[in-house]
């Protein structure tokens, strides 16, 4: 019996550590910089921009080449029968190599490569506008989640509060202490602050499917968010309006814009290069001639087309057309960056005070409110519809700071986003 006891107690002391081994790990939860991160990696518009690198990147190869045109190669060969009277015929056999290049006289090479570099250069600034649109998107979701999460916090409060306050006026009502009427309302309020709690869960939930949808994630794989809403002091900033309007030239759509149009100036100037007619040089090497007389011939040619009738005038006016569009464009979009940030600037002001009204005021005044409410209705000073009044601004209070707070980040975002300034997560 010794040995299977020993088994028994070795599998005993075993037993703690393969418990620990299958128990279920829980997944660390979600920073802000690992979501931004991820929704850059995973992001399909930042994809499909990256995909047309390809296509940029071989038209300046092939703009960066000597010649824009191969050289043709054609080979002749021919067979000659001259009849002679008293017969035999003579015949005679040529052939000759000749080779042709076409070149550019009017300077379109350089300009073409200027354009495809320029083309080349807006893609790769719309790949980062694709990519700080993504941080940005994936920011605010974040923060809608924090905002959520704070809001259930608050709800469950709520709802302790009032329920507790419902269960106390029933033992006050069935001692004889407080009315019918006294203990409906408790009631009703209980009700309500259990029907905020489940709306905030909704919220809570739509928030995360929406942060899982900006993550290409399954909302039941997504790990818990972590972050608060008031973990930083929102009345410090590490710039200025100054700094932001500095920052504007940086900005990826901007230099897209600028690319995009240094790319239509480039096109026009290859436009009215193009004008000029290309030049054909052409070398051709042969012999022909009777068996007897056989000649080398080595030949030399130089061929232009006249400009009398084509003069490019439709490309012309295309790659005109084109500047214009760019110019305006990229002008249009420097004045409402401009207008939208000094918009926003006033807007994350106006919320900062917000928040720093309610902390030096509301929150400390609703919280001596409660004490002081408390203190009245165990003195019999109040009744029961002040103390839940009283209950409700101060809850009232703490959902408005936690708006403002989801407010003043959301404007923050905004405010980085459309200056160019560097986000969590991205280097300047």
């Amino acid at each position: 019996m010794r040995l299977p006891l020993i088994a028994v107690a070795c599998l005993l002391a075993a037993a703690p550590g393969l418990a620990t081994a299958q128990a279920p790990t829980t997944p660390p939860a979600l920073t802000l910089s690992d979501a931004l991160r991820l929704a850059v990696q995973v992001s399909p518009a930042v994809k499909l921009r990256e995909a047309q690198l390809a296509a940029a990147e071989g038209a300046r190869h092939q703009a960066s080449t000597l010649l824009a045109n191969n050289p043709e190669l054609s080979l002749e060969r021919s067979r000659t029968q001259t009849r002679l009277t008293p017969p035999p015929d003579d015949r005679s056999s040529a052939w000759a190599v000749a080779l042709a290049q076409s070149v550019e006289i009017g300077g379109q090479q350089a300009r073409r490569r200027e354009a495809a570099a320029a083309s080349l250069a807006a893609l790769r600034a719309e790949i980062d506008d694709a990519r700080r649109q993504a941080r940005g998107d994936a920011a605010l979701r974040f923060h809608a989640v924090l905002k959520a999460q704070r809001r259930i916090q608050i709800e469950q409060r709520s709802a302790a509060l009032f329920d507790s306050t419902a269960q106390a006026v029933d033992k006050r009502r069935a001692a004889g202490e407080d009315t019918r009427l006294d203990a409906n309302v408790a009631r009703v309020e209980a009700e309500r602050a259990r029907n905020a709690l489940a709306a905030a869960r909704e919220q809570w939930l739509d928030a995360r499917a929406d942060l899982a949808t900006a993550l290409q994630l399954p909302a039941a794989a997504l790990p818990d968010v972590a972050g608060d809403l008031a973990a930083g002091p929102v009345d410090t900033l590490p710039y200025s309006l100054e700094q932001l309007s500095a920052s504007l030239p940086a900005l990826p759509r901007l230099r897209a814009l600028a690319a995009h149009e240094q790319a239509a100036r480039a096109r026009l100037a290859t436009a009215h290069a193009s004008r000029l007619p290309d030049l054909t040089l052409g070398l051709a090497v042969g012999r022909e001639g009777p068996g007897a007389a056989r000649e080398r011939v080595t030949t030399l040619s130089v061929s232009m087309p006249l400009p009398l009738f084509q003069r490019n005038e439709a490309g012309i006016g295309q790659a005109i057309s084109d500047v214009s569009t760019a110019e305006i464009e990229r002008a249009g979009a420097v004045r409402d960056h401009d207008a939208q940030l000094r918009r926003l600037w006033s807007r994350l002001a106006s919320q900062r005070e917000r928040i720093q009204r309610t902390h030096a005021a509301l929150l400390p005044a609703s919280a001596d409110n409660q004490l002081l409410a408390a203190k009245s209705r165990q003195a019999g000073q109040i009744g029961l519809l002040d103390q839940l009044l009283i209950s409700r601004q101060a809850l009232d209070t703490e959902r408005e700071l936690n708006d403002a707070l989801a407010d003043y980040h959301a404007t923050r975002i905004e405010l980085e986003s459309a200056a160019g300034w560097p986000q969590e997560g991205s280097s300047r």
